[in-house]
């Protein structure tokens, strides 16, 4: 069992940053692959990127790319999600969430566990 609980969301300005945590509780953390996804009001749940248990692959959406760094602290039991760059369009509730492995990753329904979601809001 793994139970995950997101932080870090906001109001930010256009061309600003912002640093999203997940952490997760559970021995069991390692053994997962972590995903972030997103949605805005009216929107389908939406594909952020992956880091592998081990952090040595990471996949990210087209749109994020250059833009949004994923990273994990295995011994914290944390991943993160580094966002650069933001604009209007990414506002929306972001989740973090963990699944067995990184194929299909880009699919919500494969993932396991969930968190209630950080809300990013990104003002132009």
């Amino acid at each position: 069992q793994v139970q995950l609980i997101e932080s870090g969301g906001g109001l930010v300005q256009a061309g600003g940053s912002l640093r999203l945590s997940c952490a997760a509780s559970g021995r069991t953390f390692t053994r997962y692959a972590m995903g972030w996804f997103r949605q805005a009001p009216g929107k389908e749940r939406e594909f952020v990127a992956v880091i592998s248990w081990s952090a040595g692959i990471t996949y990210y959406a087209d749109s994020m790319k250059g833009r949004f760094t994923i990273s994990r602290d295995n011994p914290n039991n944390t991943v993160y999600l580094q966002m650069n760059s933001l604009k209007p369009e990414d506002t929306a509730l972001y989740y973090c969430a963990a699944k067995a492995g990184v194929s299909y990753y880009n699919d919500y329904s494969q993932y396991r566990y969930w968190g209630q979601g950080t809300q990013v809001t990104v003002s132009s």
